[in-house]
C-alpha cells in the first residue's frame, strides 16, 4: 500500500489479507493482560512525591479520539496525585506501526517520556507479521536506547471486522504478532477489547450505530451498549469507557508483577532486519529544484498547521519540479501532505522503470499527513531517487467517486501541488 495513512479505517483493510495472514500465523489465545515484567520504573516514579512523569501515547485515530487517552490519563492522575502527570499526545489519525516506528524520535522520545502506549494493532490489520515485527520491535530497540527506564505497554483495540478471531477466543492477527515482540522484551500488553468482544458474543453490543437519545430509543435498545458510530472508532461514552476499564482492571496485575525499577537493556533482537535505525529526516537533506518553496511556520498558516509534524514542509506546484537524493539503506518513503490541490509524481528508484504515484486519493476533500513509498526490502546498498511533478492532474472526480465523495468547489482541487516535508529512512544519506 502505497499510502500509510488510512482515514477512518483501521480495521476496514483488514478482510482479505488479514485472513489469508493469519493461517500464516498461529493466533494468541485470548487474554485481557499479560502482566510479564510489569512497569516497575513508572511506578517506582509516579509514587515520587513532586516528580514529573510525562505518559507517551503513539497510536492511530482511536487513540487521537477524546477517548481512552485523556480519560486514562485523568485516572492515572487521581490514582497517583503525588505526582505531576502530564500526557505526550503523539496520535495520528489512520497511521500504523510503520510510520510510528519513523516518527518515534521527534514524536515522542524528544519529549523524554517514563511510559510509553502503544496502539497500533487496528491500523496494522493488513500489514504483514513480518512488517510488524521490523516496526514494533524498531519502536522498542529506539525507546530503550535512548531512555531505558522507560517502560512500554502494548494495547490492542478491536473492530468488528477484526473481532470473529477474539469471538473464537484468539487475539486478532496483528495482536498476534504484537505478542511476539512483547514476549521476547517483557513488555505488558492489554486487549482494550476483551470485553467488547464479550458483550458481542452475548449479543449485547451493537457494532455500529449512533447513540440512543430518546426515551424510545433507549426503550429500543435494552441492555445492549452502542459501540461506535462507525464500527471502528467508539464513542466516547460507550466503547471508550470499556477501553479504559480494561486498563483500570489490568494495573493490579501489572502492579504484582513489578519488581524493583531498572533500567532496561537491549539483547539479541527478535528479528535481525527490524527497524530499530529508522528515522525521519528534513525533506533539505535532498536536493530541491528552484520552485520548491519551504512552507515556514513562522509566516505560512499552511506550514503552521502542520509545524508539529512537519518542521521543513515544502511545496512544489510546476510540472517539471524535482526531488533527487542518494541514500544507503533497505527502506525509503517521503513524509508528505496529500489534499484536495495535490497531483501525481514520477518516481524512479535506481534504474528501475519509472512510476506514476497519485498523491490525491478518494480521501481527499482535505489535507492530511500522508506516505509516499519509494522502496522497501531494498538491498543495503547506495540507490539513487528523483521524484518529479507529473504534468498532468489524475482524474479526481472518478477518484473521489470511490468514497462517494464530490468536488464541491473546481478551484479547490485544480493543482498538481506536491508537499514533501521529511525522508523516511532505514539507512542513511549519501551526500
Amino acid at each position: 500500500m502505497t499510502s500509510i495513512l488510512r482515514p477512518f479505517l483501521g480495521s476496514v483493510l483488514l478482510s482479505v489479507c488479514s485472513f489469508a495472514a493469519e493461517a500464516e500465523l498461529p493466533l494468541t489465545p485470548a487474554q485481557e493482560c499479560r502482566p510479564r515484567l510489569g512497569l516497575p520504573n513508572f511506578l517506582a516514579k509516579v509514587q515520587t512525591p513532586g516528580a514529573e512523569v510525562k505518559i507517551g501515547y503513539l497510536g492511530g485515530s482511536i487513540t487521537a479520539q477524546q477517548g481512552w487517552r485523556p480519560k486514562t490519563l485523568a485516572h492515572f492522575q487521581a490514582a497517583y496525585p503525588q505526582a505531576k502527570i502530564s500526557e505526550i499526545n503523539a496520535a495520528i489519525g489512520g497511521t500504523g506501526s510503520d510510520l510510528g516506528v519513523f516518527r518515534l524520535k521527534q514524536d515522542v522520545l524528544d519529549h523524554q517520556p517514563d511510559l510509553m502506549f502503544v496502539e497500533f494493532a487496528t491500523n496494522d490489520g493488513g500489514a504483514s507479521p513480518e512488517q510488524i515485527y521490523r516496526c514494533m520491535e524498531g519502536i522498542v530497540r529506539q525507546t530503550w536506547r535512548a531512555f531505558p527506564k522507560c517502560d512500554i505497554c502494548f494495547v490492542y483495540t478491536l473492530t468488528e471486522s477484526a473481532a470473529p478471531a477474539m469471538l473464537k477466543g484468539s487475539f486478532q492477527r496483528s495482536a498476534s504478532a504484537m505478542e511476539k515482540i512483547a514476549d521476547h522484551y517483557g513488555i505488558p500488553t492489554i486487549h482494550l477489547g476483551m470485553e467488547v468482544a464479550r458483550l458481542a458474543k452475548a449479543g449485547k453490543l451493537e457494532w455500529k450505530s449512533k447513540l440512543p437519545k430518546t426515551d424510545e430509543e433507549k426503550k429500543a435498545l435494552g441492555d445492549k451498549v452502542v459501540f461506535a458510530p462507525d464500527s471502528v472508532h467508539p464513542h466516547v461514552e460507550t466503547g471508550h469507557e470499556l477501553y479504559l476499564q480494561a486498563i483500570v482492571r489490568s494495573w493490579a496485575p501489572i502492579e504484582a508483577a513489578s519488581k524493583a525499577a531498572t533500567p532496561h537493556e537491549l539483547g539479541t533482537p527478535f528479528i535481525a532486519t527490524n527497524y530499530e535505525s529508522a528515522k525521519l529526516l528534513p525533506i533539505t537533506e535532498a536536493t530541491l529544484s528552484s520552485g520548491f518553496k519551504l512552507l515556514d511556520p513562522k509566516t505560512d498558516p499552511f506550514g503552521k498547521s502542520w509545524a508539529k509534524r512537519m518542521t521543513t514542509l515544502h511545496q512544489g506546484t510546476k510540472p517539471g519540479e524535482v526531488i533527487s537524493f542518494k541514500f544507503k539503506g533497505t527502506r525509503c518513503a517521503i513524509y508528505d501532505i496529500v489534499g484536495p490541490n495535490c497531483g501525481q509524481v514520477i518516481v524512479t528508484l535506481d534504474d528501475q522503470p519509472a512510476k506514476i504515484v497519485p498523491r490525491f486519493d478518494a480521501y481527499c476533500t482535505y489535507s492530511r499527513l500522508n506516505t509516499l513509498m519509494i522502496g522497501s526490502g531494498l538491498t543495503d546498498a547506495v540507490h539513487s531517487v528523483k521524484i518529479e511533478i507529473h504534468p498532468e492532474q489524475p482524474d479526481k472526480a472518478t477518484i473521489l467517486a470511490k468514497n462517494k465523495n464530490t468536488i464541491d468547489k473546481p478551484e479547490r482541487f485544480d493543482g498538481t501541488s506536491f508537499y514533501p516535508g521529511a525522508i523516511l529512512l532505514v539507512g542513511e544519506i549519501v551526500k
